[in-house]
């Protein structure tokens, strides 16, 4: 029975190679994923459809050790940027949207770096998120011409505002209040999958509370709405200091909409992101945004005109201008109209042109 396992498993391999080496070369993109269901796979998925709609073969990626000369593009740069180096023999490419080296407790950050600076002329295409971390990417040395900044972006059908009626009823789904002023944070800001006592520092979950408890001093109605993993160190300080909240974990993506569907202002309270993505997708849906001047944010909004924006760690800063979402400022609506415009160009069907131009010279067209 072992044999004929083996001489199976031999027979399956040498099929799979005589139909790999029968590939034109860099005719297939291998997209290799973290394989935790959470954004950068979600990003490889919108990447997938956004390739082949643009004339590109995309490959399984079982298949990308079994091939050769083909191009493989990471969906993160802690999946191929790490020690040992060893990738596969493709043209190489990858998403570089966070990590700062010189992080406190982030050795991986300077370990992905260093591996850059030390391997860039083998790369062939880097996308970059924003304006702070290609700086960073093009200090290492690597051709210009190889990095594509390209915002995180959003599945359009996904993300609207509710009809008026519909708000009421997500918000009574959720247990709130008719006065309530709800506001939303999403991000997963706990160390690992499990129930996230244990805070991730650049996701800003301290400077979380004390921007929520600043807040609920000026807007006594104050409810927040929580989703995603490992939320339990801002959920203890919530019941630590008696404000309200609703945790949801959906299984679908695509039923995002209806929790930014429940709110009146979305916050973000990084001090490193690649993203985040929250912003686009808050605004999308007609709400209003909040955050610190972290990763896309500041290429994104514009302070007063589509959104609010605070330095990082500016926890003052942050409940000031969330008490300003909730007194209902007469320029409301306007920033609102401007987040939905934002919203719109930077959806995965909108940045189609500016992955062809990053695919261009890197994968051939079928």
């Amino acid at each position: 029975m072992a044999s004929a396992a083996r001489a199976a498993r031999a027979a399956a391999r040498g099929t799979i190679g005589l139909v790999t080496r029968s590939w034109p070369r860099h005719s297939r993109l291998f997209l290799v994923g973290e394989g935790s269901g959470w954004v950068i796979d979600h990003e490889l998925a919108a990447l997938s459809s956004t390739a082949s709609a643009l004339g590109y073969r995309v490959a399984d990626p079982r298949l990308l050790r079994a091939s050769r000369d083909q191009c493989a593009f990471y969906g993160s740069q802690f999946t191929l940027l790490v020690g040992p180096w060893s990738p596969p023999p493709h043209r190489l490419g990858a998403a570089y949207f966070h990590g700062l080296p010189g992080t406190p407790g982030m050795p991986e950050f300077d370990e992905c770096f260093r591996t850059l600076c030390e391997h860039h002329r083998e790369l062939e295409r880097l996308q970059v998120s924003h304006r702070e971390i290609e700086e960073l990417v093009l200090s290492s040395g690597i051709d210009p011409a190889k990095v594509f900044r390209i915002p995180i972006g959003i599945e359009g059908s996904y993300f609207h505002p509710p009809e008026p009626r519909r708000r009421d009823e997500l918000r009574a789904e959720l247990g709130f209040p008719p006065p309530a002023f709800v506001v939303g944070c999403f991000q997963k800001d706990g160390v690992g999958w499990g129930d996230g006592r244990q805070p991730k520092e650049i996701k800003g979950p301290d400077v979380l509370l004390q921007a929520l408890e600043l807040l609920r001093e000026r807007v006594p109605e104050l409810h927040v709405l929580l989703s995603g993993p490992a939320r339990g160190f801002v959920r203890t300080g919530l019941e630590r200091l008696a404000i309200p909240y609703v945790h949801r974990k959906l299984e679908s993506y695509d039923r995002m909409a209806d929790l930014y569907g429940s709110l009146d202002a979305y916050v973000v309270p990084s001090r490193q992101e690649g993203g985040p993505k929250g912003v686009l997708e808050a605004m999308a849906c007609g709400v209003p945004v909040v955050s610190t001047r972290v990763g896309q944010a500041p290429d994104l909004v514009a302070h007063g005109e589509n959104g609010w924006l605070v330095p990082v760690e500016d926890a003052e800063g942050l409940a000031r201008w969330l008490a300003h979402v909730a007194a209902r400022p007469p320029e409301l609506l306007r920033v609102v109209d401007a987040g939905l415009r934002t919203a719109a160009a930077n959806t995965y069907e909108a940045q189609r042109p500016l992955w062809d131009e990053l695919l261009t010279g890197f994968l051939a067209r079928t």
